[in-house]
């Protein structure tokens, strides 16, 4: 296992023309992987953002055109690639899946996670969202061991709930993606806030490509995408607008620090 490694994460924004997205996708993960990145994350439905209603319309298989896609780049690269999430559909439902998805340099999905905590709020700005309405819960905490390190999944408005990254850390967590589109509202208040906590309770680099700005027919999100390490030190940060942050991810360095303040193993509550 390699102890040193480029990782990158990716800001847009997304909008209801799914191919402009995808190619937009595409140009920034190239770019990361051209900086020699070996891992490569996107924002939560980074291939499409609309109005609710129409989201079933826009859902797909896991064996659907944005994971094929999302397997050749990888494969083309030679990187691991979290394709964000994308709208996965739920045969016979109404309902789709927020699934995130990471695929190996082989091309291959080494793991689907669909989003446990669905954002379903009335904000003081106005902004009313019921995530609910048009998606289904996820039920399963996954974690996937890479020649990288073990990476866990999970998304946007699971960064509010610390018991799932605890979860993770016991399946031996090293690195936690949060890809998202946090609204701006409680971002200002709450989202690097809460990206470090992540990575200080569980001692574990934390990669959070966001979505940025307003989208056309959605919420303003908020962006400053991050890359945090176990310390809780912000390595990468994109305050606004489309691009890429770049950070070292060093497991030798995160040894270190497990073993100079062994929280994980001190803990008494389950």
């Amino acid at each position: 296992m390699g102890t040193k490694y480029l990782a990158a994460a990716v800001q847009m924004v997304a909008a209801d023309d799914k191919a402009a997205n995808l190619a937009e996708a595409e140009r920034w993960v190239r770019e990361a992987a051209r900086r020699g990145a070996r891992l490569v994350a996107l924002p939560e439905v980074f291939v499409w953002r609309g109005e609710k209603h129409r989201e079933k319309e826009f859902a797909e298989s896991l064996a659907g055109p944005t994971a094929a896609q999302m397997a050749r780049l990888a494969r083309e690269l030679g990187i691991y690639l979290l394709a964000g999430s994308i709208l996965e559909d739920i045969p016979l439902s109404g309902k789709a899946y927020n699934t995130s998805l990471l695929f190996a340099p082989s091309g291959d999905l080494l793991a689907s996670y669909r989003k446990i905590h669905l954002f379903d709020v009335d904000l003081a700005n106005g902004v009313s969202l019921r995530e609910s309405g048009t998606r289904e819960y996820g039920a399963s905490v996954v974690a996937a061991k890479t020649e990288l390190g073990t990476m866990g999944l999970t998304v946007c408005y699971d960064l509010r709930f610390p018991e799932l990254y605890r979860s993770l850390a016991a399946q031996g967590a090293e690195l936690i993606f949060v890809p998202s589109a946090f609204t701006a509202f409680t971002g200002q208040a709450h989202w690097e806030a809460l990206l470090r906590a992540r990575a200080i309770e569980n001692q574990a680099y934390v990669i959070a490509p966001d979505q940025f700005g307003k989208s056309p027919k959605s919420f303003e999100t908020h962006g400053h995408s991050m890359i945090v390490d176990p310390w809780g030190k912000v390595l990468a940060e994109l305050a606004d607008g489309p691009g890429i942050i770049t950070a070292e991810i060093d497991l030798d360095y995160l040894a270190k620090v497990r073993a100079e303040l062994p929280s994980l193993r001190h803990r008494r509550l389950s």
